[in-house]
């Protein structure tokens, strides 16, 4: 078992790289294998982007992926798989194919276009050279909140931004999440502070306020970002299990109750929400279902509290009218 930091990393053979521009407002997340990752990845949002997903079906014949991204830039930001690609290529690393080797990396995007940032970037987008730069610092180590893939996210009503936990299941199986919280909606109950997913907090990861003693109806009613923009909560999910491209299928779409857990409201037609999920094959299931069970339940937690955690790391945007960040309103009142 590896040294418990809380990260996605506590997942052996996963490492996470960050770049982003603070102009632009918009960054890159990078998670690379030491080995090809059995992988796959479910979409229960109506407006996703995404770029090499088809071969994560369990019906497609690549055994494993050497990389997945995570990044802003609604399209625009699809191309920084393209540098992930030249960094792994530069290693030698690829799926072999003849005399030549083709790294495979999969990638989601989101929406934030509209943060303030300056998008005027020419002709040709930066995130070909943000996803190289995000692969070529990877690490087990990273910070969260306005960082990478999250630097320029936002939600309705609150700074967004990227987000981790870890998880260890009863059979010893790691799980850890890293997770974009670019939602439509709220992470927070009401106004705040209190996070919808207080309820699995660890250790006062998010600040340790718990639960309010009564949530009313108008803290449950529903708000969202106005008019038709896309918003989009991504995640990647990794365990250190040995699964089946059909399991690591179901523990995607099971890891989606995080985001119904955290957020008020997710799934929504204009969110493109996207999981992916990575298995490094280090231990082994030994009673199938139980040990499977307990992992969907753990990814799904995970998933919860990185949203949490992600809003609550967050820095505002240097931007007249930019959201205020969670600890700009609330962290006085961290117990």
């Amino acid at each position: 078992m590896s040294s418990h930091r809380n990260l996605i990393t506590d997942v052996v053979g996963v490492t996470i790289g960050h770049a982003h521009d603070p102009i632009l407002a918009s960054g890159v997340t990078v998670a690379l294998f030491d080995a090809p990752a059995v992988a796959s990845y479910a979409v229960l949002g109506g407006a996703p982007g995404t770029r090499e997903t088809d071969l994560l079906e369990p019906d497609k014949m690549v055994p494993g992926i050497h990389g997945i991204v995570l990044s802003g830039g609604s399209a625009f930001g699809l191309d920084a798989a393209s540098g992930v690609q030249a960094f792994l290529r530069e290693q030698g690393i690829g799926f072999p194919v003849g005399n030549t080797r083709v790294p495979l990396v999969s990638q989601a995007v989101v929406f934030d276009m509209l943060n303030g940032g300056d998008k005027n970037w020419g002709r040709y987008p930066p995130y070909r050279e943000l996803g190289y730069e995000a692969a070529r610092t990877a690490g087990v180590d990273f910070p969260m909140g306005t960082v990478g893939g999250g630097f320029g996210a936002t939600t309705v009503n609150l700074k967004g931004g990227l987000g981790s936990a870890s998880a260890f299941t009863p059979s010893g199986h790691a799980v850890g999440a890293v997770v974009i919280v670019n939602s439509i909606a709220s992470a927070v109950i009401g106004n705040g502070p209190h996070f919808w997913a207080a309820g699995l907090e660890e250790e006062a990861e998010f600040g340790g306020l718990g639960m309010p003693a009564r949530i009313s109806s108008d803290e449950r009613r529903p708000i969202w970002k106005g008019g038709p923009q896309p918003a989009t909560t991504i995640a990647l999910v990794a365990t250190d299990a040995v699964l089946t491209k059909a399991q690591a299928k179901r523990l995607a779409l099971s890891s989606h109750a995080g985001f119904a857990k955290a957020l008020r409201f997710s799934h929504a037609l204009f969110d493109g929400d996207t999981i992916f999920t990575a298995a490094t094959g280090r231990k082994p299931l030994h009673d199938e279902a139980a040990d499977f069970t307990h992992l969907t339940i753990a990814a799904a937690d995970c998933v919860a509290r990185a949203i949490a955690r992600g809003v609550y790391e967050a820095t505002a945007l240097p931007f007249d009218g930019a959201l205020p960040a969670w600890k700009d309103l609330f962290g006085q009142k961290r117990s």
